[in-house]
C-alpha cells in the first residue's frame, strides 16, 4: 500500500540544481522591450549558467504556467503506480464551478483518457480537463493510503510538496489550473519556476505533450464520441527549434510563457575512437509581460550569443551567482 505519495516523488525525483540567484538585467536585443515589471531568466540547462535574468526572485502571480506543476505530479504519480496513460478519468463535478479556459467543451461525467486530458491541458490550457486529471489521481493517492478526503486538495498537496523538495521556497499552489478566484491564485517565481521546469524536461513523457503544435483528443459523452484537434497556446513551439513548454495569462499575472529550444549537438573526435558530444539547449522564462512572445524572442536570440560568446572564451568557470545551486 502507498501511504505517501511524496516517498514515491522522491525516489522518481533526479537531481535539480536550485538555488539563489544575483545576476544584473541588460538591454533586450532581438525583438521586444523589457517593461519594468516583467520577470526573466534565460538558463543554459546543461550547465545552469544564468545568461540573463532580472526582476527574478520576486513570488508573482503565475495563473496557466500552474500546469507545469499539475502534469509532473500525474506523471510520476502514473510512473510509480505503473498507470498507462490510456486509462480513463469522469470528469468530476467540481469542474463545472471552475470556469475560463474549455477549449474541448468538457463537462461533468464527461470520461476522457489521462493522455487526451494531458494533451488539452498542457496544450490548450484547458482548466477542466486539469481538475480531472487532479481528481482522478487524487482519489487514487487517498485510497491507496486508507484515508478520506477532497481528491483536488490532495492533489494540490503533491503539487506543494513537489515545489518544496525542488527549493521553490517563493511558491504556493492553491489549485491545478491557474484561476484566480477572490482570495487570488497560486504563486511563484522565475528562478522556482526554472528549477521545476528543469527537473519536468527530463522526463520524455512530459516533453512529448509540450512539444506538440496540435493532436486530435476525443472522450465520451453518454456512449457518443467528442473529438476534436488541440491547438498549442504558444505559438512559438516549432519556430527557431523551440519546442516547449507552457503559455499562461490573466489579470493578474499579465502575459507569460517559458519557452525551452535546443541547437544540433556538438560531436568531436577525440582522435582515440571516441567522440565528445556536447549538446546545447536553453531555458526562458518570462512572466507579468505584455508582449511575451516577442520578449520570450528577443532573449533567446540574446542567450545564444551569450552562451557562444562563453562557449568561444573556452566555456571558462561561472560565477557562483550566475549558477543555480544544487541543494
Amino acid at each position: 500500500m502507498i501511504r505517501s505519495f511524496v516517498p514515491i516523488l522522491i525516489a522518481l525525483s533526479m537531481a535539480l540544481t536550485t538555488g539563489c540567484i544575483s545576476t544584473g538585467g541588460f538591454p533586450m536585443i532581438g525583438g521586444g522591450s523589457a517593461g519594468s515589471g516583467v520577470s526573466y531568466l534565460v538558463l543554459d540547462t546543461h550547465s545552469d549558467h544564468i545568461l540573463n535574468a532580472t526582476n527574478h526572485t520576486g513570488r508573482r502571480p503565475i495563473a496557466s504556467l500552474t500546469k507545469i506543476a499539475t502534469a509532473k505530479v500525474v506523471l510520476d504519480w502514473a510512473a510509480a503506480t505503473n498507470t498507462p496513460m490510456s486509462t480513463v478519468a469522469t470528469v468530476p463535478p467540481s469542474a463545472g464551478m471552475i470556469g475560463g479556459s474549455n477549449p474541448i467543451g468538457l463537462g461533468p461525467g464527461d470520461r476522457i483518457t489521462l493522455r487526451d486530458a494531458m494533451s488539452s491541458s498542457m496544450m490548450a490550457s484547458d482548466n477542466l480537463a486539469a481538475e480531472t486529471l487532479a481528481a482522478f489521481v487524487g482519489n487514487d493517492l487517498l485510497r491507496r493510503s486508507g484515508r478520506g478526503g477532497d481528491p483536488v486538495a490532495e492533489f494540490v498537496s503533491q503539487m506543494n510538496a513537489l515545489a518544496a523538495r525542488k527549493g521553490m521556497s517563493n511558491t504556493r499552489f492553491v489549485n491545478v489550473h491557474g484561476m484566480e478566484g477572490p482570495s487570488g491564485g497560486g504563486s511563484s517565481s522565475a528562478e522556482d519556476l526554472a528549477r521545476l521546469c528543469l527537473y519536468a524536461i527530463e522526463d520524455p513523457s512530459f516533453t512529448f505533450y509540450t512539444s506538440l503544435t496540435s493532436r486530435r483528443v476525443s472522450y465520451d459523452r453518454q456512449g457518443q464520441q467528442q473529438s476534436f484537434t488541440v491547438k498549442n497556446t504558444n505559438s512559438m513551439v516549432g519556430n527557431q527549434r523551440i519546442d516547449g513548454i507552457k503559455t499562461g495569462s490573466s489579470p493578474a499575472a499579465g502575459e507569460c510563457v517559458i519557452i525551452t529550444a535546443d541547437r544540433p549537438n556538438t560531436v568531436k573526435d577525440l582522435g582515440d575512437g571516441r567522440k565528445y558530444v556536447k549538446p546545447h539547449r536553453l531555458l526562458v522564462i518570462v512572466l507579468g509581460s505584455g508582449n511575451r512572445f516577442g520578449e520570450a524572442t528577443g532573449l533567446l536570440n540574446q542567450g545564444w550569443q551569450a552562451y557562444d560568446a562563453w562557449l568561444n572564451a573556452g566555456s571558462p568557470q561561472v560565477p557562483v551567482d550566475k549558477i543555480l545551486k544544487t541543494y
